[in-house]
């Protein structure tokens, strides 16, 4: 009997992409220590809270750049599953994903919703919860948040969970398109997807809280993002002119893509202000966030590739235990400023916190990578065509 040998997994790295996911959630971990930490420092001494606000009120636009990186990470692996087998395989797609996501994802809503709930009453502090836990097990937490604005859950580390949700939903429906759409259709569905979420939100251009919760957490104006990231891996995925645009990009080219992603970023607000312009706000950012994850994986002539920074890219890889789980550090270096009795209305003092709260949440994450999340990934590669280098 003639035995049937198994086919080799094909192998796909982005080696400069883990660095780019670290400084997405060094941003916005930095935008909740300017939220929490540095709001002492806001009475106290005014002119360091603003150059600190300056800089980190619009972090949580790391958000946005890992919805365009999960739009083109999960397109273009698809694609490449589809040439190499001639189908996208859907129900091992979200078995990948659920070994992922779902394991950390329950565990912080159990933290969330129970534990949370219980070192509050062993500190005689009352228990009430905004949050609906229904919306957080079933991966609606994004609407959940949207229809209580500017309120938030009053367990912080529930407060990330509304963007992993979205990336679900995201999930959900995204292999369904690439399964039954023929290849060269692509290039016409991700705009039509860019298309329908700028329209969607030309309905809600309005300044107030109502506008800017639908705005920022409703997943029709979210989906443009990955739509947009997934056009961006359709177009890299074989020889075209584009690909060979980005990889012949100049270096002054190169300096301006940088250069005009931090204006954009800084000034985000007077560049979008709530009417007409904000339609394309989020449209505009994702194409800036694109171009730097295609410069950096293609361009020829960057001025730095990100995989040179071993430690940045090494932390990379815990980046979605440090970003579920990072409001634990900050919660335990507030209450370790507490407990020591220092001022947080001293800048030395805020500055020393917050570093200490990134220590910790690196520490927190490296823990939970290494002793919880990994004993489910070992299970992915079972249901993989493709594997990491």
């Amino acid at each position: 009997m003639q035995q049937t040998i198994p086919q080799a997994k094909s192998k796909i790295f982005f080696p400069n992409l883990d660095g780019l996911r670290f400084f997405s959630f060094l941003a916005v971990f930095l935008y909740h220590g300017y939220l929490s930490i540095f709001s002492y420092l806001k009475d106290a001494e005014p002119r360091v809270y603003w150059v600190i606000e300056s800089l980190f009120q619009h972090g949580h636009l790391g958000v946005n750049f890992f919805f365009v990186l999960s739009g083109f990470l999960i397109t273009y692996l698809l694609i490449k599953e589809k040439e190499l087998t001639g189908a996208i395989h859907v129900p091992k797609f979200y078995m990948r994903r659920m070994l992922r996501i779902w394991p950390l994802y329950y565990f912080c809503v159990f933290l969330g919703f129970v534990g949370f709930g219980i070192l509050k009453k062993m500190s005689g502090m009352p228990v009430e919860e905004n949050a609906n836990p229904l919306y957080y097990l079933f991966f609606a937490a994004n609407f959940d948040i949207m229809h209580t604005w500017p309120e938030k859950p009053n367990a912080l580390i529930l407060s990330v969970l509304w963007s992993v949700a979205v990336e679900e939903q995201f999930y959900l429906i995204w292999p369904l398109i690439l399964k039954f759409i023929p290849l060269k259709g692509y290039k016409y569905v991700f705009p039509a997807i860019m298309t329908l979420s700028l329209i969607f939100r030309s309905f809600h251009t309005g300044d107030n809280d109502v506008e800017h919760g639908i705005r920022y957490f409703h997943t029709l104006s979210l989906i443009g993002d990955m739509a947009l990231g997934g056009l961006m891996a359709y177009y890299v995925s074989y020889e075209n002119k584009f690909k060979s645009f980005v990889t012949n990009l100049g270096r002054p080219a190169i300096v301006l893509l940088y250069a005009l992603t931090l204006i954009v970023t800084l000034f985000k607000d007077v560049i979008f202000p709530p009417g007409i312009q904000i339609i394309f706000e989020r449209i505009v950012i994702a194409f800036l966030f694109g171009m730097i994850i295609l410069e950096q994986n293609y361009a020829k002539n960057s001025l730095f590739k990100m995989s040179n920074f071993k430690l940045v890219s090494k932390l990379g890889i815990y980046t979605y235990g440090l970003y579920c789980l990072h409001f634990l550090g900050l919660y335990f270096a507030i209450k370790i400023m507490n407990k020591l009795q220092l001022n947080g209305s001293l800048p030395w003092v805020s500055f020393s916190i917050i570093i200490l709260a990134l220590l910790l949440s690196i520490v927190i994450g490296l823990v939970s990578y290494n002793f919880f999340e990994k004993r489910f990934l070992q299970w992915k590669e079972k249901f993989a065509f493709i594997v990491k280098k």
